[in-house]
């Protein structure tokens, strides 16, 4: 993991932050998923083994995810783990203050 100042995004993340009007962050692509499949969150949550009311919080970014959990998500989902756990360390620097950009590589 790197962290960098915030500068350029990159334009997979611009055309996604365009789409949904918002800057990506990890609820708003879990949101972005569950509208995809057309599923309620009641649905989506009991697919995640969840209850609704924690993925609401998760999708609203009223709770952060640990990083294994993210992991997990993306696996489940099947989806990259390095976006996902990329996008839950930056919730947690974007809540410390400081303004750097969360870079993930796989090892």
């Amino acid at each position: 993991m790197t962290t960098r100042r915030k500068t350029g995004k990159s334009s997979a993340t611009r055309f996604l932050e365009d789409l949904a009007g918002r800057p990506l962050t990890f609820g708003s692509l879990v949101e972005a998923i569950r509208a995809g499949e057309g599923l309620t969150q009641a649905e989506f949550a009991r697919q995640l083994g969840m209850s609704r009311s924690h993925l609401c919080d998760i999708e609203k970014g009223r709770k952060a995810v640990s990083l294994t959990r993210a992991a997990q998500l993306a696996k489940t989902l099947g989806y990259s783990e390095k976006q996902f756990v990329r996008l839950a360390l930056q919730k947690l620097v974007d809540e410390a203050g400081l303004k750097l950009v969360v870079k993930v590589e796989a090892a």
